[in-house]
């Protein structure tokens, strides 16, 4: 059914969306935006998936948006790219919107769209080897279409540690920041992952969806406008000359001009 995804349930009703391309650290193109939209309606119209855990194959969670897909942009007209960067707000709002609890399984690392998509899970737990961070500054783009989730979960005054600088960070940080719930060793992920998923196969179903969409009204506002906002932000930074210089040179190994050393 997926090229780019692998969707699972057990028998209590526990689904696993698993990010199915190691080969490129599950970078998400255009292709596995599509599907993980599709992913997401599917398990938000079945009532009998009661916990989903999020997780990525291979050695990574998530480095964030193909480099292919975003030079691609940068070679579309506006109209095509406001199409694009739509395609991926929708997800990341779909995924955010889920009426099941959503845990992150962390694996590897998770760079850019990757610490958006821990940032839209319930809870998120992490292997304490992890490697995360919003490096969207260093081809010359913003962190847009995740920002209202990444300063949701992280609040204004942490994400702003880690949010324009692009540095890289491990999961001790991550944990401080609230980007993640614990970070534990590789052989303990599984357990530490089913141990935050096993309280709710006691609890309403119907109960949790409606306290998880409280939440979510009492936190802070993510609405259409918010999300339009955000696109617009990035279709602008993808036409600036820091954008085409940015991800021209990180494809021809070369140094941009704003980079020291």
């Amino acid at each position: 059914m997926y090229d780019t995804l692998d969707l699972s349930r057990d028998d209590r009703g526990v689904a696993t969306l698993t990010l199915n391309r190691p080969d490129k650290h599950n970078a998400m193109s255009g292709q596995m935006l599509q599907e993980l939209q599709a992913a997401a309606r599917a398990l938000a119209a079945d009532k009998s998936v009661r916990v989903v855990v999020l997780t990525g194959a291979g050695k990574s969670f998530c480095a964030g948006g193909d480099l292919g897909w975003m030079q691609a942009q940068m070679a579309a007209d506006a109209e095509t790219r406001g199409r694009e960067a739509r395609v991926l707000a929708e997800m990341l709002n779909l995924l955010n919107t889920l009426p099941q609890p959503l845990i992150g399984r962390l694996q590897g690392n998770a760079f850019g769209g990757g610490v958006g998509m821990a940032s839209v899970c319930d809870v998120a737990i992490g292997v304490d080897s992890l490697k995360m961070g919003l490096t969207e500054t260093r081809l010359g783009l913003i962190p847009a279409t995740i920002g209202p989730y990444v300063i949701a979960r992280m609040g204004e005054a942490r994400a702003r540690r880690v949010f324009m600088s692009a540095r890289l960070f491990g999961a001790a940080e991550a944990v401080e920041l609230g980007l993640l719930a614990r970070a534990v060793p590789a052989d303990s992920l599984d357990a530490a992952v089913e141990a935050e998923v096993a309280p709710y196969l006691q609890c309403a179903p119907g109960a949790v969806a409606e306290a998880k969409a409280l939440a979510r009204a009492l936190g802070p506002r993510i609405d259409a406008a918010v999300i339009d906002a955000t696109i617009a932000a990035l279709v602008t930074r993808w036409e600036s000359t820091e954008a085409e210089e940015g991800i021209s040179a990180f494809f021809a190994k070369a140094t941009p001009s704003w980079q020291a050393g």
